[in-house]
C-alpha cells in the first residue's frame, strides 16, 4: 500500500504543511474451517511513514487483527453470497507508527455480493468499537464496489469506501493537536475532535485472473470529503494464492 499525505494538514483550529507517503507492507490469511464458516487473520504487516514537514520519519510493526465469519446465505444459482463476521485487533504494534494504543478494538460486520451473470456487486457494513473508548474513536464503516469480468485477464471495478467516527477519544498528537480526522482502516488515533466526521474515498482498479488460483489485482483511491483529512490518494497492490 502506497498512501500518500495532503500538502497541507487541517486539524482542529489550524493548518500545517505535511506531504510525503505511508508504505505498508502486509499479509491476510483466510482459511476455510468448515464449508461455511472461515477464520480470516486481516491486519499485520510493517509500517513505513516518510512526511515531508512536520512529522518526523518512522517505522514500526502494525497491529494484529484475525477473526471469523460465516456464509449465512450462498446461492450459487441466484450469485448471492452474505457473511456476517468479527475480527479483534491487538495492541502489538509500534507506537512510533500510531499502532499499539487502547486494549483492543472489535470489528463486527456483515459482508454481501450479488452478481447478475459477469456483473458483480459487493458491499460491507460493520462498525469499529474499542475496549477503552478513552484510547480509540469507534466508527462505522461502509463500502461498495463493482466489478465486471471482461475476461479471464481483465476485470475492472470501481469503488467507494466510508469511514464515520461515532465517538471521540482522548489521544492528542504530539500530545498536544486536538485532531479532526482518523486514518481509515490503517489507524485509529483516538482523535478528540473527529465525532460526527465522516470521510469518503473513492475510486477504482482492475483485477486478472492469472491462473485458477492465483489473482493479482490494483486499485486507485482518493479522499473526495472536503477536508480529506490524512488521506490524500492510495495505491494498493495485492496478489492473492488460493490454496
Amino acid at each position: 500500500m502506497q498512501h500518500y499525505l495532503p500538502d497541507t494538514f487541517h486539524f482542529s483550529g489550524g493548518t500545517v504543511p505535511l506531504g510525503g507517503e505511508v508504505r505498508v507492507y502486509a499479509l491476510q490469511v483466510r482459511y476455510a474451517l468448515s464449508e461455511r464458516l472461515g477464520l480470516i487473520a486481516t491486519k499485520d504487516g510493517y509500517i513505513e511513514m516518510h512526511p515531508d514537514n512536520t512529522l518526523t520519519h518512522n517505522h514500526g510493526w502494525a497491529n494484529l487483527a484475525a477473526g471469523l465469519k460465516y456464509a449465512l446465505v450462498d446461492n450459487r444459482e441466484q450469485q448471492l453470497l452474505v457473511t456476517p463476521g468479527f475480527t479483534i485487533e491487538l495492541p502489538t504494534g509500534s507506537t512510533d507508527v500510531y499502532q499499539g494504543r487502547g486494549v483492543g478494538e472489535w470489528n463486527l460486520f456483515i459482508s454481501g455480493e450479488k452478481g447478475w451473470n459477469d456483473l458483480h456487486l459487493t458491499g460491507n457494513l460493520g462498525f469499529r468499537i474499542p475496549n477503552d473508548f478513552s484510547k480509540q474513536t469507534s466508527q462505522a464503516h461502509y463500502s461498495l464496489q463493482l466489478d465486471y469480468l471482461v475476461r479471464q485477464y481483465f476485470i475492472p471495478f470501481v469503488v467507494a469506501n466510508g469511514y464515520t467516527v461515532l465517538s471521540e477519544a482522548n489521544n492528542r498528537l504530539l500530545g498536544a493537536v486536538d485532531l479532526n480526522t482518523e486514518l481509515y482502516d490503517l489507524i485509529n488515533f483516538g482523535s478528540t475532535k473527529a465525532g460526527g466526521r465522516t470521510q469518503l474515498a473513492v475510486g477504482g482498479g482492475a483485477r486478472s485472473r492469472l491462473t485458477p488460483s492465483l489473482d493479482l489485482g490494483v486499485a486507485y483511491e482518493a479522499g473526495v470529503i472536503d477536508p480529506v483529512g490524512i488521506f490524500d490518494s492510495r495505491i494498493t497492490a495485492d496478489l492473492i494464492w488460493r490454496f
